[in-house]
């Protein structure tokens, strides 16, 4: 007998869900394995408006709401950072498989009771970002592995930008630059779950971190001209000692206005390994090496070809939604997510304590693991 569809419900209707590259257009492309059935904002009428767009049938004020009145079988949690805790502990203690925006949390407290309560609902549970299901950072991982590139050393990570207020962020985009949210929570989990994916969990973490400008002018957008306040940190860099003297560089800022860079350099003692974000620059590979010997006697550049890891079809039809995809993957195949809470929880951990040995001036140990 087939399966039917899981029926889904959309927590957040601004950005994230709506824009080209966001969730609402992806699950468009999953009808046969999800059907979006509600969506749930504070602001009604912009619920209203993204429903009847996307022919979503339940619009609800709240998720207390949603959760009461429609037959849900998972929830995509796309609420600002600050809520994520407390609006994935009602959604868990819902019986609702989850899909949350980054970060998981933003205490380690929460990030436990979460994890917690997920498994003792067995509830699946999968946590933004998407990049470690993404072909090039599946292949750089078994490549690092494998030791196509030797020991490694060091890396350096890439993985901020400008900040919405220096583009034409369509919302307001105050609550970005305010404590509890910040580069690093928004930007800098990224770089941090690519190099701990590809390398492992890492055992201690050093950073500096402070504002840089203390009020930021809105550049673009509906809010051009806006005046913010800045109250965290808008820019930080951090290292990763990973053990065996391999580290990692991964910066979280908002002064990122432009890059040519590779996304991520990692940095061994046969070869490197570099990553490069298609999006910036679609004419860059995906992935390519440098290898000493790469043919006997001549060390040199190689750009694999494979298939595998260069076909991004899956990304670009699902858009963020492919985070959905996988979830839905593992429920169907019995598997544990690549995007799991514990990965979360490890990256939280660093983000946290980064900030802390900041303000400390010291070196600090990290106990999660995944």
């Amino acid at each position: 007998m087939p399966r039917r569809p899981l029926r889904a419900g959309i927590l957040g209707t601004g950005t994230i869900a709506t824009s080209p590259n966001g969730y609402l257009v992806g699950l468009m492309e999953m009808t046969s394995d999800v059907m979006t059935v509600a969506a749930a904002d504070p602001v009604i009428e912009r619920a209203r408006t993204v429903a009847k767009r996307y022919q979503i049938p339940g619009v609800y004020e709240s998720l207390d709401e949603m959760l009461e009145k429609s037959d849900l079988d998972l929830v995509i949690n796309l609420t600002p950072i600050p809520l994520h805790g407390s609006t994935s502990r009602r959604i868990l203690k819902a019986g609702k498989h989850l899909v949350v925006e980054k970060p998981i949390a933003t205490t380690m407290e929460e990030a436990d009771e979460l994890i917690e309560l997920a498994n003792d609902r067995g509830l699946l549970y999968v946590v933004a970002p998407p990049n470690m299901v993404q072909p090039n950072r599946v292949e750089a991982k078994r490549l690092v592995a494998e030791g196509a590139i030797g020991q490694p050393c060091f890396a350096r990570v890439r993985s901020s930008h400008g900040g919405p207020a220096a583009g034409n962020w369509p919302l307001d985009p105050t609550w970005f630059y305010q404590e509890g949210s910040g580069p690093l929570f928004d930007m800098g989990v990224y770089g941090i779950h690519d190099i701990t994916g590809i390398l492992g969990p890492a055992k201690r973490v050093v950073a500096f971190s402070g504002i840089t400008e203390k009020v930021r002018t809105v550049r673009g957008g509906p809010f051009k001209g806006k005046q913010i306040a800045v109250t965290a940190d808008d820019n930080t860099l951090l290292m990763l000692d990973f053990g065996r003297s391999a580290y990692a560089v991964v910066d979280g800022t908002f002064n990122v206005n432009a890059a040519k860079s590779p996304q991520i350099e990692i940095f061994g003692r046969e070869g490197t390994l570099n990553l490069y974000n298609q999006q910036q620059d679609p004419t860059a590979p995906p992935l390519e090496i440098f290898r000493l010997d790469a043919v006997p006697g001549v060390d040199g550049w190689i750009t694999p070809r494979q298939r595998s890891f260069t076909d991004h079809s899956s990304q670009q039809r699902y858009r963020r939604a492919i985070m959905v995809k996988h979830l839905v993957d593992c429920l169907t195949e019995n598997k544990r997510p690549i995007l799991s809470a514990e990965h979360a929880r490890h990256a939280l951990e660093i983000m946290l304590k980064a900030i802390e040995s900041a303000r400390r001036g010291q070196v600090l140990d990290l106990a999660t693991t995944f």
